[in-house]
């Protein structure tokens, strides 16, 4: 049985050298946190591309025993990169944040020490105040809407904010298959259905300077998938 107490995963695609400060400064985090920390930095790849984040990711990993590197060949977006770090992480607790450094690092800490003192399933963030651009505002906005349209019972302010740290136990109650964008509100409806405890608090999200990867035709695949999936909830067994 591991006696890692608290696992985070790095979503790392097409971070390369920017990936670097980003652990560093993840890392001084977690020394405070907890002894027996490690960190899943799922650096998965589009054979033929010029990114470099696999051997920069790997290279690291080669450093520091509490680092491991997830580098395979992409067979889908951010959902597949993440349910690849799920699988690689050991912790009682797991975490899950994007790499690119939008999302505050300081957050993390206020996740971990509220799920352990408040004995919660899941804490996230929210994305109170955004300084992103009107398009991912506004894709954020519409995902948000049709989430509460369909699954209106679950209070989330903000379905697809990270970090989200997850109980082990909770975890293995999931049942995820996503490997596209839709992911993130897979979490969300695995929450609602098992009737999770969880709690959210607000961040501020930072614009740096990158294209979305979330095109607009995520938004129609999106809404196809809230549909299936709160028809599933009628035929689920809870």
């Amino acid at each position: 049985m591991s006696n890692i107490e608290l696992s985070v995963v790095v979503l790392c695609y097409r971070a390369e050298e920017e990936i670097i400060p980003f652990v560093e400064k993840l890392k001084l985090l977690l020394e405070k946190l907890t002894d027996n920390f490690e960190i899943v930095l799922v650096g998965n790849y589009f054979p033929g591309t010029t990114d470099r984040t696999k051997e920069i990711v790997e290279e690291l990993a080669k450093h520091d025993s509490r680092l491991k590197a997830i580098t395979k060949p992409k067979k889908g977006m951010m959902g597949w990169d993440m349910l690849e770090g799920l699988k690689a992480a050991v912790g009682e607790y797991i975490c899950v944040i994007d790499g690119d450094g939008q999302f505050p690092i300081e957050s993390v800490e206020k996740c971990f020490i509220t799920i352990k003192s408040q004995n919660l399933d899941l804490v996230k963030t929210y994305r109170k105040k955004r300084f992103d651009g009107p398009y991912r505002v506004l894709i954020s906005k519409t995902y948000n809407f049709l989430f509460q349209l369909l699954f209106p019972s679950l209070a989330s302010k903000d379905i697809n904010s990270k970090p989200k740290i997850i109980r082990r136990v909770a975890l293995n109650k999931m049942q995820l298959y996503s490997t596209d964008w839709f992911i993130d509100a897979e979490i969300m409806i695995n929450v609602r259905r098992y009737k999770m405890k969880i709690a959210e608090f607000p961040i501020q999200f930072y614009d740096i300077k990158r294209s979305s990867f979330v095109k607009i035709g995520a938004v129609f695949e999106f809404t196809k998938n809230l549909i299936v999936f709160r028809i599933k909830e009628f035929y689920i067994k809870k």
